[in-house]
């Protein structure tokens, strides 16, 4: 992956990755999965305001805006994603020049800003440049989509047969429509029969991923 500042191009997909300053746990309580699921719906889409000053809009004016914003081309379509303790994973389509720029950094300083202030702290968060990886072809896709959701099994945060109901990562809206917000979730299942069938696809691979992940773990001690 690449850890510069590279040109992505418009309508292609990216693998895109960052994890915090000295590995700091941030993403390991529902309040703050709560906090960054908010955070990435309001700014899939270019905004004039920050978040913290639409959520003191009187309630008409808020959803007048929201409809206002709603009717442009989002930054970005997302796929994908994993929060975990300390870095996250989104499978993007980016949709317009420096979309995706633009969702991570305002998606990264609004989380910052309020993890800082309801912790006392001050600094940055995040590790400063993103990496990223464009998916150049389609069996690429599914196989990202994969490893992503699949993240928490191999770091042995979760079990495999509980992941479909684990909130943080986008598996959970796949399964339950009530929750999605924001995931494109029909381009991934057009792939499959079903969503059962995606879940067969993500179970074959779960002894392989583990593997891999204890072979990296010892090559980094």
């Amino acid at each position: 992956m690449t850890t510069h500042r590279p040109i992505l191009s418009t309508n292609e997909f990216y693998h895109i990755f960052n994890r915090t300053i000295a590995n700091q746990p941030i993403f390991d309580n529902i309040s703050n999965l709560k906090k960054i699921i908010r955070i990435v719906d309001y700014y899939q889409y270019k905004q004039k305001i920050k978040l913290s000053k639409f959520y003191s809009l009187p309630n008409r004016i808020k959803n007048e805006y929201r409809e206002e914003a709603h009717e442009k081309l989002p930054l970005v379509e997302i796929f994908s994603f994993a929060f975990m303790p300390n870095h996250y994973h989104f499978l993007l389509r980016q949709l317009q020049d420096k979309g995706i720029a633009r969702f991570i950094s305002d998606v990264q300083n609004s989380f910052a800003k309020n993890f800082n202030l309801v912790n006392d702290r001050n600094g940055s968060l995040f590790q400063s440049g993103f990496k990223s990886r464009r998916i150049a072809y389609e069996e690429d896709f599914y196989h990202i989509s994969r490893y992503i959701h699949l993240n928490p099994v191999t770091s042995n945060i979760i079990k495999f047969n509980e992941l479909l109901d684990y909130p943080y990562t986008s598996l959970s809206m796949y399964s339950n429509t009530n929750l999605n917000k924001f995931i494109n979730v029909e381009y991934l299942l057009n792939h499959f029969k079903n969503l059962n069938s995606y879940i067969e696809f993500l179970e074959n691979q779960v002894e392989y991923q583990q593997k891999l992940k204890r072979i990296k773990d010892l090559l980094l001690d």
